[in-house]
């Protein structure tokens, strides 16, 4: 993964950190590049070459691209000499600067309704995106209270995350996976939903179903547990919340 070789070697111990791109052939060839962003590309996949690179634009502030790969981000120096792995903060309006919002919003508007386990009210002021597992102590906590997050005017859309992964170091499809798969594939998939969350294990069935690709978009995205909440402009809201305190940090967002 990307954050293991991020880890590994750049300078860590500072809110901001920097390390320079090799000097490999990929990097070095700025001659032949058409351009910044290709040399950008290219220091990237000198620096890891088995990420994926899923976006590359102009940094919000001088001398930088925006690198999203692999479920991480970084910013990378337009003649691909050095990366910025961290915080970089806007001291002018005193907030960090986040690139992944309109990301996630872009890749999330890809789901399709059909795709996802909905529970709203009938006219909700805000919508948000949980990626989840039906096992999870908070994930379980956070449906307990999907009433009180209707009736605060929050949708729930819950997009299917197993935190255990699709497969096992043998190979074989995990526990929670199936479970997912087995609830995504149910007649009524609500009620599968919440008996499962509830510790009633789904009737074991299959289907073609989104669970893999859920699983892959949350990774893609950068999500790293459950549940992991996304507001509707593709800001990382955390983890669980009460429906107040979700209400509280939706309402600052608008």
């Amino acid at each position: 993964m990307f954050k293991q070789w991020l880890l590994a070697l750049c300078v860590s111990g500072f809110a901001l950190s920097a390390c320079a791109a090799p000097d490999g052939t990929a990097a070095g060839q700025q001659s032949t590049a058409t351009g910044a962003e290709s040399t950008v590309r290219k220091a990237v996949m000198s620096f890891a070459p088995k990420v994926t690179i899923d976006s590359v634009k102009p940094a919000p502030f001088p001398g930088f691209y925006e690198v999203i790969a692999s479920g991480q981000l970084v910013f990378v120096s337009n003649d691909g000499k050095y990366m910025l792995n961290g915080d970089v903060i806007d001291l002018a309006n005193q907030r960090n600067i986040d690139g992944w919002a309109d990301f996630r919003k872009a890749e999330l508007a890809k789901v399709p309704a059909s795709d996802r386990i909905v529970f709203s009210p009938a006219k909700p002021r805000y919508r948000v995106t949980v990626f989840t597992d039906v096992n999870c102590a908070y994930c379980r906590q956070l449906h307990e209270h999907i009433a009180d997050y209707n009736k605060a005017g929050i949708a729930i859309e819950y997009v299917a995350w197993p935190r255990e992964g699709v497969t096992d170091a043998a190979g074989r499809t995990t526990q929670t996976y199936n479970e997912m798969v087995s609830v995504w594939c149910s007649a009524d998939r609500k009620a599968a939903f919440t008996a499962a969350k509830q510790g009633k294990a789904p009737k074991a069935t299959n289907c073609p179903n989104p669970v893999k690709d859920e699983f892959e978009l949350g990774v893609k995205l950068g999500v790293n547990g459950t549940p992991s909440v996304i507001a509707e402009d593709g800001t990382m809201l955390g983890g669980y919340m009460t429906p107040s305190q979700m209400l509280q940090r939706l309402s600052k967002g608008s």
